[in-house]
C-alpha cells in the first residue's frame, strides 16, 4: 500500500470482539490473569496496552522500520535513547537543534559523563572529523530547527556506519511523507509525535522507529523500565490525527512556500530559511532526499523590535510554542523554544534575537497572507 493509504490502516485492524473500525482506547491499568505466570500476553498498563501497541505498529509501518517505540514526550524519547549509553561515550549533533534537546544534552547526560560535540552536519568533513573511537551516535536534525539546514543522510550515514556508528535523525519536521531516513541509511529515527504525526494541537507525545534489533530491544527496556510511557488516550488521538497526515502535509507543503515566497520578497525581512527556496545552500540535497519542504519556515527581522511587532500583531498565526497543528503559530525561538540555548552560541550560528519562526497551517493561503500583510504593516 502507499503512505496514504498506510496512515489510515496501519497497525489497526478492526476490533476482534466488536469490529469497531476504530482502535478503542483499553484504558485499564491492569489485566487479568488466567493463573499464575498465565496471561493474555498483557500483565500491566505500563509495559503494554493494546491502544499503544497500534500507534507503534502504525508509526513503524509509516516510517519502514521493524519496531516503533513510543514515548510521552519528544523528550521522553531522547532521554531514552540516550541512556543506553554509558559515561564517557560520545555523540555528535547537528550544532542547530531544538533547545530541549540541547537542554538534555548539556545539562542532564554531561553532568552524568556523557560527551557531545556540535557541528554543522550539513557539513560532511567536519563530521567526519568530530568521531572519536567512543562516538556511539550521530544525532542529525535536518530540516534543523530553527535555522532550516538541510544534511545529507546518506553521506552522513555512509560516513558513520564506516565507522561503528548508528546515525539517530529526528524527522519532526518533514514526517515520512516527504523524508524517509531509514532508507537513506538511519538507524534510528525520533518524531515529537506531538507535532505533524498528530497535527491537531491536542497531545503531547515522542516516538523513536528503528529496524536495529538490539537497540530497538534496548529502548522497549528503557521506555517500561524508565515509564515514560504516553497513555491510551494520547496514543488514540495520535492514531485519529495520523489518518489525515498525507492529505495535511501537502496543505503544510503548499502554504509554507507560498509564506516562504512571500517573506523572501518582502523589503522588511533581512534573510528566509527555507529549504524549498532555490536559494536555500542545500536547496540541491533536499530536492534529492525529500518530497517536499513542509510548513516551516524561519526570517531573521533584523531585531528584537521588528520580531516583536509582527510576532504580536498577527491574528491567525497564533503566538505560541510547538508547530505542526493545523493552526499556524509564529514563534520567537530566541525566548521561546531556544532559550536553553545561551545567546552567544546562537548569534554564532547566525541565529539572533530578529529571527521568527513559522509553523505555516492548513487554512486558506490567502487568508495567511492578508494576516502577514498587515503584520508587516504594524
Amino acid at each position: 500500500m502507499k503512505l496514504d493509504s498506510l496512515a489510515v490502516h496501519a497497525g489497526q485492524k478492526p476490533d476482534p470482539l466488536t469490529g469497531a473500525v476504530s482502535t478503542p482506547v483499553y484504558q485499564t491499568s491492569t489485566y487479568v490473569q488466567d493463573g499464575v505466570g498465565r496471561h493474555k500476553g498483557y500483565e500491566y498498563g505500563r509495559t503494554q496496552n493494546p491502544t499503544r501497541e497500534a500507534w507503534e505498529s502504525c508509526v513503524a509501518v509509516l516510517e519502514g522500520g521493524s519496531h516503533a517505540v513510543a514515548f510521552a514526550s519528544g523528550m521522553a524519547a531522547v532521554t531514552s535513547l540516550l541512556q543506553t549509553l554509558s559515561s564517557g561515550d560520545h555523540v555528535v549533533s547537528s550544532d542547530d537543534l531544538y533547545g530541549g534537546t540541547y537542554r538534555v544534552f548539556e545539562q542532564v547526560f554531561r553532568p552524568l559523563g556523557l560527551d557531545v560535540t556540535y557541528v554543522d552536519t550539513s557539513d560532511s568533513g567536519a563530521v567526519e572529523k568530530a568521531l572519536r573511537p567512543r562516538t556511539r551516535y550521530l544525532f542529525v536534525e535536518t530540516p534543523s530547527n530553527p535555522l532550516m539546514i538541510v544534511s545529507d543522510l546518506e553521506t552522513l550515514c555512509g560516513i558513520a556506519k564506516s565507522r561503528g556508528v548508528r546515525t539517530v535523525v529526528d524527522n519532526t519536521f518533514l514526517s515520512p511523507i516527504f523524508q524517509r531516513p531509514l532508507e537513506r541509511g538511519a538507524d534510528a529515527v525520533l518524531h515529537s509525535s506531538t507535532k505533524y504525526l498528530n497535527g491537531h494541537s491536542d497531545m503531547i507525545g515522542g516516538i523513536l522507529v528503528t529496524s536495529d534489533e538490539e537497540l530497538a530491544q534496548r529502548i522497549r527496556f528503557l521506555q517500561n523500565a524508565s515509564g515514560g510511557v504516553p497513555g491510551p488516550w494520547d496514543c488514540w488521538l495520535a492514531l485519529r490525527g495520523v489518518k489525515t497526515l498525507a492529505l495535511r502535509m501537502a496543505r503544510h507543503n503548499d502554504n509554507g512556500q507560498r509564506i516562504a515566497r512571500f517573506l523572501s520578497e518582502h523589503p522588511r525581512v533581512q534573510r528566509v530559511f527555507y529549504p524549498g527556496l532555490p536559494d536555500h545552500p542545500q536547496y540541491d540535497v533536499s530536492r534529492r532526499q525529500t518530497s517536499g519542504w513542509g510548513g516551516m519556515v524561519a526570517c531573521d527581522m533584523g531585531s528584537l523590535d521588528a520580531a516583536r511587532r509582527v510576532a504580536e500583531s498577527t491574528r491567525l498565526f497564533a503566538l505560541a510554542e510547538s508547530l505542526g497543528g493545523v493552526e499556524s503559530l509564529v514563534c520567537h525561538p530566541a525566548t521561546m523554544t531556544h532559550a536553553s540555548i545561551p545567546r552567544p552560541i546562537r548569534e554564532a550560528k547566525g541565529f539572533g534575537d530578529g529571527l521568527l519562526r513559522f509553523s505555516v497551517g492548513i487554512e486558506d493561503p490567502e487568508d495567511l497572507l492578508d494576516d502577514l500583510h498587515g503584520a508587516f504593516g504594524a
